[in-house]
């Protein structure tokens, strides 16, 4: 499965920017281009693996439960 990077800019909207088969590929591009967004961007950068780009919007577009903080 290869390795999805997208921008999510404000209201959920996903603009896939690239794939490539080894995460570490991806994640050094996805680096390079947080370190290129202006300064305040409210555009974020993610890396997803999924099977196709279906997959990693659907799994991108998913809220997800904040992690519980300390002991219960």
């Amino acid at each position: 499965m290869p390795y999805y990077i997208y921008r999510i800019k404000p209201f959920s909207i996903l603009e896939m920017l690239g794939t490539h088969d080894a995460f570490a590929a991806a994640s050094a591009q996805a680096k390079l281009l947080r370190a290129g967004l202006p300064q305040g961007s409210p555009d974020r950068i993610k890396v997803m693996f999924a099977d196709n780009p279906l997959q990693a919007e659907d799994l991108l577009s998913q809220v997800r439960e904040a992690r519980p903080t300390g002991e219960e």
